[in-house]
């Protein structure tokens, strides 16, 4: 899409001129400052007074225990901290104009730029084609600088820096935005220009994710703020549009985001950074919003999005992920999207300035200068189906009952071996589940992936065949077999290993005026015993053929064995999407080559 657009448009020519180029205003347009509404201005003045208490110390001992105790959080926490106090000083000057944090922007501003390195201590090991790996390369090479997404953050959070502030800082010496132009150009716009070996380009490898888009949001906006010469600058751009087409080549066409909802955030969202970026610097005339591609990959959040907080979380997704709603209502009303536009408004928060873990200040400038509009109650409500036949994922929502359900394959970004997933909400609340993500760790993204129990299908709405769960790989895949109105049919059996000796598995998820269904056929090769298994949200009560839970009653087979176990939620982000304990009922038929097993969920 953008290789063709490129080929009939200059973009240097399309360009504003630089001095028309005002993302946002300037901190000499006091009109604008002056207009935030106090809440705003109150919640960035106490952001920025964070800033005056100082900023946390970064070490090699820090950066370390990433490889050796699989620990990220030792080097993040603080290196985070850094970079939100610095966002927090720089705009509490804009909002104060008198000099009173412009000390603790020149603090932040000189510590990161003597970081030895932008990229974070669990990317380090990711950077070049032919480098060793971390554990034998723990520590970053200065002399060779690698783009992570959180170096390209760091670049665009500096750039906006010197956007609003250069002039008060080269007030106390020019040398301040020289260092920060010169760290800039060596560690972001320079390996960007000249290296094609960083796989988030698409030059070496096909399979893009997240940090495709999340990266060149932010390099597109370190060229427009910074990149002085025009012709480098068309050049960069350019460079990155041809990027984002290996993106969108990989992007299904029902615009689904197989890392689950909450990355949408930075995948979909950071697309979106990327287009409007360009949209604001060409007065418009940089304009893919009319796209086909580009409107599902808008929609895909209100497509997963059940009621209230929760969304669909399979993978390593949260239930109640935190999206950015200004993100989700510009999005809406750049592609005439009404009901995306309500999705935004409806979950913007008391506080309209948001201070997330890892800022991201072009979405921080977004939220405070960009309005959204409050809910329209005219506007349609949520579909009551969803078909995503890419992703292989169905949703019904009927009388108070939420039903969803995927196929897909077991290779899928941040993958959870799930072929068959089901979750079941009843008036907006999570009762059959998917437990979603855990803090991540050095394991996370590494060969003991599916160590963690999350990740494994028998910690999933799936049976366990002849003691056998699902593999991972993407030979291990759904096929949809029948799909209608009320119903889908997957066959399931190749998300098994061979040695499971699944000859056919049909599942098949409908739904009823009264709740929805789950029937499964199984074949076997030979006599096995199956169990399946129902994460659920509250402990059950069970009875012969019954589980209760408040507000929903799962009936089954007499014949199957139950037993419960209680999960205790002990990770730290998992409870933030499910406080207390987890239940998992384990169902066990007696071995036989041939199962007709139905689970029915109903009100309590």
């Amino acid at each position: 899409m953008f290789h063709a657009f490129l080929q009939d448009h200059d973009l240097g020519v399309l360009l504003l001129p630089r001095e028309a180029r005002h993302p946002f205003p300037k901190r000499e347009d006091r009109k604008d400052w002056d207009a935030l509404c106090l809440q705003s201005k109150a919640e960035i003045i106490k952001w920025g007074n964070e800033a005056l208490e100082g900023y946390p110390l970064l070490t090699a001992t820090q950066f370390l225990a990433f490889v050796r105790t699989g620990d990220r959080q030792a080097y993040e926490v603080p290196y985070f901290q850094r970079r939100k106090k610095l966002i927090g000083a720089v705009l509490a000057e804009c909002i104060v104009n008198d000099g009173s944090y412009l000390d603790a922007v020149i603090d932040g501003l000189w510590l990161i730029c003597e970081e030895t390195s932008w990229v974070i201590s669990a990317h380090n090991g990711s950077s070049h084609r032919g480098m060793p790996p971390a554990k034998e390369r723990p520590l970053p090479d200065v002399q060779n600088p690698y783009i992570d997404l959180f170096a390209a953050q760091t670049s665009a959070t500096l750039s906006y820096a010197l956007y609003f502030l250069e002039d008060r800082l080269d007030a106390v010496s020019p040398l301040i935005a020289r260092r920060v132009r010169q760290e800039i150009e060596h560690r972001i716009i320079r390996p960007f220009m000249s290296r094609d070996d960083f796989w988030w380009m698409g030059m070496i490898r096909k399979d893009m994710n997240n940090w495709t888009p999340w990266i060149l949001s932010n390099i597109i906006d370190t060229l427009l703020l910074v990149e002085n010469d025009d012709i480098r600058l068309a050049q960069g751009l350019k460079r990155a549009l041809l990027m984002l087409d290996s993106y969108l080549d990989i992007m299904p066409a029902d615009g689904g985001c197989d890392e689950g909802c909450g990355y949408w955030n930075m995948a979909g969202g950071s697309l979106l950074d990327c287009l409007e970026s360009l949209y604001l610097a060409t007065g418009g005339q940089v304009n893919f919003y009319d796209n086909p591609h580009i409107r599902a990959i808008g929609a895909f959040p209100m497509h997963a999005h059940i009621e209230g907080e929760y969304y669909l979380n399979f993978a390593d997704c949260d239930a109640k992920p935190m999206l950015d709603a200004e993100r989700l209502y510009r999005y809406g009303m750049r592609t005439d999207n009404a009901v995306l536009c309500n999705l935004g408004a409806s979950i913007v928060h008391a506080a309209p300035v948001k201070s997330a873990d890892t800022p991201q200040m072009n979405r921080v400038l977004f939220s405070l200068f960009h309005h959204v509009e409050e809910v329209n109650t005219e506007v349609q409500s949520p579909m009551a189906h969803v078909i995503l036949p890419d992703l292989q994922i169905y949703t019904w929502r009927k009388n108070g009952f939420y039903a969803a359900i995927k196929g897909g394959h077991n290779a899928e970004g941040h993958n959870h071996n799930d072929c068959g997933q089901f979750v079941i909400y009843v008036d907006g609340q999570p009762k059959v589940i998917d437990a979603g993500n855990m803090l991540y760790t050095a394991k996370t993204f590494s060969e003991e992936r599916y160590t963690l129990w999350n990740t494994r299908s028998m910690y999933h709405n799936v049976p366990i065949i002849g003691g056998f769960e699902q593999h991972e790989g993407r030979e291990f895949a759904a096929k949809v077999a029948h799909a209608d109105d009320t119903s889908v049919t997957f066959e399931l059996a190749k998300a098994y290993p061979m040695e499971a000796d699944a000859v056919s598995f049909e599942r098949t998820l409908e739904m009823m005026d009264a709740g929805a269904r789950i029937r499964d056929h199984i074949t076997l090769a030979r006599e096995a015993e199956i169990s399946w298994v129902l994460m659920l949200r509250d402990k059950p009560k069970c009875t012969d053929d019954v589980l209760i839970m408040e507000g929903l009653t799962i009936r089954y087979c007499k014949s199957l064995t139950v037993s419960i176990e209680e999960i205790p939620v002990a990770d730290e982000r998992m409870r933030k999407n499910f406080e207390g304990s987890l239940w998992r009922a384990v169902c066990t038929a007696c071995p036989s080559m041939s199962f007709d097993i139905t689970f029915e969920f109903v009100r309590s």
